[in-house]
């Protein structure tokens, strides 16, 4: 089969379309055919050395994909080969075929294609995961959502509106800003001309947000407490602004606040499985009434995905970006 591989890390021209050996499942797993996968800025750290996988799974980039079983492993129960599956992956999606535990498949919404699946696990699984079940938001409760126009972002507005919650985003632009009211977005916060701090304490009358999904990072750690209201909860799921900062302890327990950290790329098995399943027991009849959608900014070949990496280096997306084989 062909896969995007990265000879040596480096710039998006570090990923190369080649000839590799087909996937053989194990106990547990099947071989998907991937018909289209997803980029995630987990990717571009990859590309570039920093972020490498977990011991024992695909080398090659790509944290999700959608497609068609091509073979079914020892152990497996559920599944036979030609089901059109999603899939959470901890590597390997940008690749013809990739060997996933059944745990992590997902069956297509009724009403999607399969490229539009392939938007879906990582973010649908990162924002269940982090925003319900971990920060537990609650209808009525305020979120703000840092990075709104991302696909984390996109999905995160839509999913809190669902439950009945009010959404807070920070986005660069208008334009962005206004791709976030289009999805249910009640607070727009340009990042580049307001202060998020002020903005969100204005909306709420000066309560603040009751869980903040957080990609910065160290440079938004001190603001985001300010942020928060009594009893609020940060979940941060992102570095791009840095990973060391100094916490003001005192300003924490005034808040009675809880911080969390979380990533889904390395934990164990059973627990990817859980939130996969919980996930298709949630957020997929959301997906097939209609309530929720994938947002995907723009389709290129997998042979592209130089360029594809290039767009979100450059955040010139709203939503993701998807490959297709």
């Amino acid at each position: 089969m062909r896969a995007i591989t990265i000879p040596e890390p480096g710039g998006p021209e570090a990923l190369v379309w080649a000839e590799v050996p087909d996937p053989r499942p194990a106990e547990g797993e099947v071989v998907v055919e991937v018909v289209a996968s997803a980029v995630n800025r987990a990717d571009l750290l990859q590309r570039q050395g920093f972020y490498d996988p977990p011991p024992g799974s695909s080398l090659y980039p790509g944290l999700e994909c959608a497609g068609r079983i091509v073979e079914v492993g020892p152990g497996v129960h559920g599944w036979a080969v030609g089901d059109e599956v999603c899939a959470l992956l901890a590597g390997g999606g940008y690749a013809e075929k990739v060997a996933v535990p059944a745990g992590q498949l997902l069956p297509v919404p009724s009403g999607l294609d399969l490229v539009s699946a392939a938007a879906l696990p990582e973010v649908t699984c990162t924002v269940w995961s982090n925003v319900f079940m971990i920060a537990h938001l609650r209808p009525g409760e305020t979120v703000l959502v840092h990075g709104g126009a991302s696909g984390i972002g996109t999905m995160a507005i839509q999913l809190a509106k669902a439950v009945g919650a009010r959404v807070a985003v920070t986005a660069g632009g208008p334009d962005k800003l206004a791709r976030c009211a289009e999805l249910g977005a009640d607070i727009l916060i340009d990042y580049r001309e307001q202060d998020f701090v002020q903005e969100i304490r204005k909306a709420t009358d000066g309560k603040g947000a009751d869980v903040i999904l957080d990609i910065i990072g160290a440079k938004y750690l001190q603001r985001n407490i300010k942020a928060l209201a009594v009893s609020g909860r940060l979940a941060i799921i992102g570095l791009q602004g840095g990973v060391k900062a100094e916490v003001n302890l005192a300003a924490l327990m005034a808040k009675r606040a809880a911080i969390t950290g979380a990533g889904l790329r390395a934990r164990p098995l059973n627990e990817k499985a859980a939130i996969v399943a919980a996930v298709r027991e949630h957020v997929w009849p959301l997906i097939g009434n209609g309530q929720v959608r994938p947002i995907v900014d723009r389709t290129l070949p997998m042979s592209e995905a130089a360029e594809a990496h290039r767009v979100v280096d450059d955040s010139a997306h709203v939503g993701k970006v998807v490959l297709t084989v």
